[in-house]
């Protein structure tokens, strides 16, 4: 097998989150008397952190200090509400069951703060993961590479003996800051158009194909 370990993406790859994120963000803007944004929405500004999805969706012209103030209750709220719609993609935890009998081990990489990310990991695959690392001090979030260099060295391995499967224009870029393989899904926030335009490599369109991809 070419690849040792397998480094997810969280968001759009491995978890279906936008329902909760949108239920959380809109409670957010909404306590501070802003629109509410629509899954779509949601969805389009996903991938670079919570200040990005925060400050992309309050009405333009939103002063900043209104700004921070719903980033500042969307991340508490959005933390203890992150497990309410969620739920993993169809096929996923089966193949993490497979990829681990295989011995190849497993990490998820994801810009939520790292406590979210461990415990979202924890609960939606306990036992399958040998690392889990989100955005912490002196840990920088995507597309910045540090997050996948810390889990490849937590793993124990080197770059080439890894693969980073993510959803989005970001994680495409991520890999390549990193210098490591990519293998992008369609099944997430990003059309299969999308991620050909952001210059994806090789796109599985199902679960199966992404095993097959990971294992050939």
């Amino acid at each position: 097998m070419k690849y040792e370990a397998v480094l997810l993406d969280m968001d759009g790859t491995v978890l279906d989150t936008v329902e909760d994120i949108k239920d959380s963000l809109n409670a957010a803007l909404g306590k501070f008397g802003l629109p509410e944004v629509s899954r779509e929405k949601t969805i389009s500004n996903l991938g670079n952190a919570s200040r990005y999805l925060v400050f992309h969706s309050v009405p333009e012209g939103t002063p900043e200090e209104l700004s921070e103030k719903v980033l500042e209750f969307y991340l508490p709220y959005y933390d203890a509400h992150s497990h309410i719609k969620t739920s993993p993609y169809e096929g996923i935890t089966d193949m993490l069951d497979k990829l681990n009998n295989q011995g190849v081990k497993l990490a998820i990489i994801s810009n939520k703060p790292d406590s979210t990310v461990k415990e979202l990991a924890a609960e939606f695959f306990p036992e399958k993961l040998q690392c889990a690392v989100g955005q912490s001090e002196g840990v920088r979030r995507k597309p910045e590479p540090d997050m996948v260099l810390k889990a490849v060295s937590d793993l124990g391995l080197s770059l080439d003996k890894c693969v980073y499967v993510g959803d989005s224009e970001v994680d495409i870029l991520t890999a390549r800051n990193a210098g490591m393989d990519c293998i992008s899904v369609s099944w997430g926030f990003r059309t299969k158009q999308q991620l050909i335009d952001a210059g994806a490599a090789v796109i599985a369109d199902t679960v199966q194909q992404l095993y097959a991809i990971i294992t050939e």
